[in-house]
């Protein structure tokens, strides 16, 4: 894989990503997220005082334990809940789809009993696309390299 370019929303420019634990539990686990879409990035960041979107040139390094959910499956789904519930794995790098809000409330109410799988599935379905990258090991953020910063401005969509 070649040279591509990913994207992180924060509040402040991050030359050195580092993976911070933390109480909250994340779709993939522990790590460093970013995505290839840098309108996500910008609605990342925009829950921020100051939104910074932070640019990072990615090569992949194919010799780590990479795990790619190409669309949204049932394995998908299973591996967010048993990440979200904070049971650990082994990958470097996960890669997939994001599950905004809505779609954890629809997984919680799966995990509680309250839709079954179809009901979850045909309840799943995003706005616009999501994409998310994450870096869950030092190893795994070798492969990206800093490139540049900026303050995004962003309309707050009234839903």
């Amino acid at each position: 894989m070649g040279k591509s370019f990913i994207y992180h929303g924060s509040y402040q420019k991050i030359k050195s990503p580092e993976i911070r634990l933390g109480k909250n539990t994340k779709d993939f686990g522990i790590g460093f997220y970013c995505t290839t879409i840098k309108e996500q990035a910008e609605r990342w960041a925009i829950r921020y005082s100051t939104p910074i979107v932070n640019t990072y040139s990615l090569r992949m390094n194919e010799q780590l334990n990479i795990w790619e959910f190409k669309t949204m499956t049932e394995e998908w789904l299973d591996f967010i809940v048993a990440c979200r519930s904070g049971k650990p794995h082994s990958y470097d790098i996960v890669i997939g789809a994001m599950a905004n809000d809505q779609v954890y409330n629809y997984i919680s109410d799966y995990v509680d009993g309250v839709l079954t799988k179809e009901q979850f599935w045909a309840l799943a379905k995003f706005k616009y696309p999501t994409h998310q990258i994450a870096f869950c090991t030092q190893q795994a953020l070798s492969c990206i390299s800093y490139e540049s910063s900026e303050e995004v401005f962003y309309e707050r969509k009234r839903r």
